[in-house]
C-alpha cells in the first residue's frame, strides 16, 4: 500500500510538471470514458519510473477517475448546493478508492454521522467523525463548523461493525458494552481534567487533595497567568490522557484526546508555547496517531505540523540544543523526539513522492536509532542496582551508554527531585499555615486562600488585601445554595454591636452576612462608616428573604453525594494515567520505530535501485 501511494504521488508530480489534465481530451472523451492517449502516457511514465506499465496505467486511471468525479462534483455543487465529502474509513474497511458522500451543508453533525453510519454499515453511536482536524460537533451545522465541499472526513470506530460479530450474540453484546464504556471514559476524562484544573489554584491541602501542577524542565512548579493557566492545564491533561491511549495502541481513542489538547494549546499565548516542548511533542503525537491509523493522507497539514514541531524544539531547546545543555547538561534523552520527527518527515516525503528527501530523513532517523539503542544487558545491570527500566534507558541515553556514568546520573537526579519535592512541600505547608492564621482571625477559608493567591503567598500583603476589600470577608466555605439559608442572628450578638455604637438594623444585617461572626461584622461596619457596602446590603436582603429550610434538602444531599462520587472516580481515572516520572514522554523502547525505519528504507532502496538500472 505504501509503495502504491508513492507511485500515485510521483505520477501526480509528473502530470503537474507536464501540465497534463487527465479529465480533458485526449485522455477523457466526451462520455467521460478513458481515451486511448492514456495508454501511451502510461508507457512513457512507466519507462521513466522503471515500473510495470500495467500498474502505472491502472494507477493513472484511478487518478483520472478521481479528477472526473471531482469535476462532476464541483459542477453539481454549483448548481444544487450539494457538497461532496471524502470519507476515510477505518483501516479494516478501507477500499482502494476514496469513499464519496454527498450532503447539504446545512445539516447538523448528528445528521451527517447518522448518514455515514447508514451508508457504510456502522452503528451510529459507536463512531466519531474528525473533519479539519477537529471532532465533529453533533449539535452544530456543517457550515458553522467550517465544513466545505470536497473536505476530508475520517471515521474513528469505537467498536467493530455488527456484521462482523452477528454470528455470536454474546460477543456482539460485549462489543456494544465496550463501546459504551469507551464513550464514558472519554466523558470522564473531560470532567476529571476540568476538576483538576479548577483545583489547581484553590487547593488548600495538597497532601490530601490531588490537583494538576505545571513544572519546568528542572521539575520546579512554575506560575502561569490565571487567564491561561486553565487552558494550559487542560491541554497538558488531554495530552497525557492521549499519550496513555497511544501506549496501549488505542489510536482511535487517543486521537480525539490529542485534538482536544491541540485546541486548548491554541488558547495559550505564543510566548508561553515557546518556553515548553509540550506543544512540539503534541504535534508529533498527532501525526504519529494518523500514521498508525493508516490515515496519514487524511491529515492535509502533516508537513505543517512537523515543521511547527521542529521550530518549537528550536525555540525551546535553543540552536544546537544550547539552552537544553545549559539547563540539563546533556540532550541525549531528547534525541528520541528528533528520531520520531525525522522518521515522520521521511514517511511524509515518501508518501508525497519525494524519494531523495525521504531517504535523507529516514537515514537521519536510522543514525539516531543506532546512537540511542540501549543494550538490554546494560539496562539489566542498572536494574540490579535498584533503578527502574525506565530510569535505566533514560540514564544510558543521557550518558552515551556508559553504565557507571548513568548510575551516577540517575542517583543525582533522584536527589535533585527529592530536594525539589521537599521545597515544594515546605512552600505548600507555609501556605496552609497562612490560611489557618487568617482563619484564626475570623476570615473564611475561601477568603483567606483568595487573598493569599492575590498576594502571591505573602501573609502581610494578604492581610492588606482583606482590609481594603471587605467584599472578600463574606465569602464562606459552604455550598452557594446553602449560603442564604442562615438563621437570624442571635439577639446577644446584635446587642454586642449596638453596645459598640452601631445601629441595630445595620448590626443585624452585618451579622446575617457574616453568619454571626461579630469580629468581621464590626470590622466591616467600621470600615464603611457604620453601614454595609451596597453589594453586601443586597446579599443581606437575599438571605433574609430566603426560607431557612427546604423540602428538597435531603434529596439534594443525596444527589450531591452521588455527584461527588462520580467526580472522584473521574479524577482517579485521570491520575492513573499521569506518569510518575517527569520524563516519561522521553522514554521509548524504539521497537516500533526500528521496524518502521527498516520498512520504509527498503521502499526507498528499491526506488534507488530502479533509478540506477535506468
Amino acid at each position: 500500500m505504501a509503495q502504491k501511494k508513492y507511485l500515485q504521488s510521483k505520477l501526480t508530480q509528473f502530470l503537474r510538471e507536464d501540465k497534463i489534465q487527465l479529465w480533458k481530451p485526449p485522455y477523457t472523451d466526451e462520455n467521460k470514458e478513458v481515451g486511448l492517449a492514456l495508454k501511451d502516457l502510461a508507457k512513457k511514465y512507466s519507462d521513466k519510473l522503471e515500473c510495470c506499465e500495467n500498474e502505472v496505467e491502472e494507477i493513472m486511471e484511478e487518478i483520472r477517475c478521481k479528477a472526473v468525479e471531482r469535476g462532476t462534483g464541483n459542477e453539481h455543487y454549483k448548481t444544487t448546493g450539494i457538497a461532496t465529502i471524502e470519507v476515510f474509513l477505518p483501516a479494516r474497511l478501507k477500499k482502494d478508492r476514496k469513499n464519496l458522500l454527498e450532503t447539504h451543508l446545512h445539516i447538523t453533525g448528528r445528521e451527517l454521522r447518522s448518514k455515514i453510519a447508514e451508508t457504510f454499515g456502522f452503528q451510529e453511536n459507536y463512531i466519531k467523525i474528525v473533519i479539519n482536524k477537529k471532532q465533529l460537533q453533533l449539535g452544530e451545522t456543517l457550515k458553522e463548523q467550517g465544513v466545505t465541499h470536497n473536505v476530508k472526513a475520517m471515521v474513528l470506530e469505537l467498536k467493530q461493525s455488527e456484521e462482523d460479530v452477528r454470528k455470536n450474540v454474546q460477543v456482539e453484546e460485549e462489543k456494544r458494552n465496550e463501546a459504551k464504556l469507551e464513550e464514558k471514559r472519554i466523558q470522564r476524562t473531560k470532567r476529571g481534567l476540568e476538576i483538576l484544573a479548577e483545583r489547581a489554584e484553590m487547593v488548600v491541602d495538597p497532601e490530601a487533595t490531588p490537583y494538576l501542577d505545571i513544572a519546568n524542565q528542572t521539575g520546579r512548579s512554575i506560575r502561569i497567568p490565571p487567564s491561561e493557566r486553565k487552558a494550559l492545564m487542560l491541554a497538558m491533561g488531554y495530552h497525557e490522557k492521549g499519550r496513555a491511549f497511544l501506549k496501549r495502541k488505542e489510536y482511535g481513542i487517543a486521537l480525539p484526546c490529542l485534538l482536544d489538547a491541540d485546541k486548548y494549546f491554541c488558547e495559550c499565548c505564543t510566548e508561553l508555547l515557546d518556553t515548553v516542548d509540550n506543544y512540539a511533542v503534541l504535534q508529533l503525537d498527532i501525526v504519529w496517531c494518523y500514521f498508525r491509523l493508516g490515515q496519514l493522507e487524511c491529515l492535509d497539514d502533516a508537513e505543517k505540523k512537523l515543521k511547527l514541531a521542529q521550530e518549537c524544539f528550536r525555540k525551546c531547546y535553543g540552536e544546537n540544543h544550547q539552552r537544553l545543555l545549559h539547563i540539563k547538561g546533556n540532550c541525549g534523552k531528547e534525541k528520541v523526539l528528533f528520531l520520531r520527527l525525522y522518521l515522520l518527515q521521511g514517511i511524509r516525503n515518501y508518501h508525497s513522492g519525494n524519494g531523495e528527501e525521504a531517504y535523507e530523513y529516514l537515514n537521519k532517523a536510522r543514525q539516531l536509532f543506532k546512537e540511542l539503542y540501549t543494550d538490554p544487558s546494560k539496562v539489566h545491570n542498572l536494574m540490579q542496582l535498584g533503578f527502574s527500566a525506565q530510569e535505566a534507558r533514560l540514564g544510558l541515553r543521557a550518558c552515551d551508554g556508559n553504565v557507571d556514568h548513568a548510575a551516577v546520573h540517575i542517583a543525582n537526579r533522584r536527589e535533585e527531585l527529592d530536594q525539589i519535592k521537599k521545597e515544594e512541600r515546605e512552600k505548600k505547608k507555609r501556605r496552609l499555615e497562612n490560611i489557618n492564621h487568617l482563619k484564626g482571625m475570623g476570615y473564611s477559608m475561601r477568603a483567606a486562600r483568595q487573598a493569599l493567591h492575590q498576594a502571591a503567598g505573602n501573609l502581610e500583603e494578604a492581610l492588606k488585601i482583606l482590609l481594603h476589600n471587605p467584599q472578600l470577608w463574606w465569602l464562606n466555605d459552604s455550598a452557594p445554595e446553602s449560603n442564604n439559608r442562615q438563621q437570624s442572628p442571635s439577639q446577644e450578638k446584635i446587642d454586642q454591636l449596638v453596645y459598640m455604637g452601631f445601629d441595630a438594623v445595620a448590626a443585624k444585617a452585618a451579622l446575617r452576612v457574616f453568619r454571626d461572626n461579630v469580629q468581621l461584622a464590626a470590622q466591616t461596619l467600621v470600615h464603611n462608616g457604620g453601614r454595609l457596602p451596597p453589594d453586601l446590603q443586597l446579599s443581606a436582603e437575599d438571605s433574609s428573604s430566603t426560607p431557612s429550610t427546604s423540602p428538597s434538602d435531603s434529596a439534594g444531599t443525596s444527589s450531591a453525594s452521588t455527584d461527588e462520587d462520580m467526580e472522584t472516580e473521574a479524577v482517579n481515572e485521570i491520575l492513573e494515567d499521569i506518569p510518575e516520572h517527569e520524563e516519561d514522554y522521553l522514554d521509548s523502547t524504539l521497537e516500533d520505530e526500528e521496524i518502521i525505519i527498516a520498512e520504509y528504507l527498503s521502499y526507498v532502496e528499491n526506488i534507488k535501485s530502479a533509478a540506477k538500472k535506468n
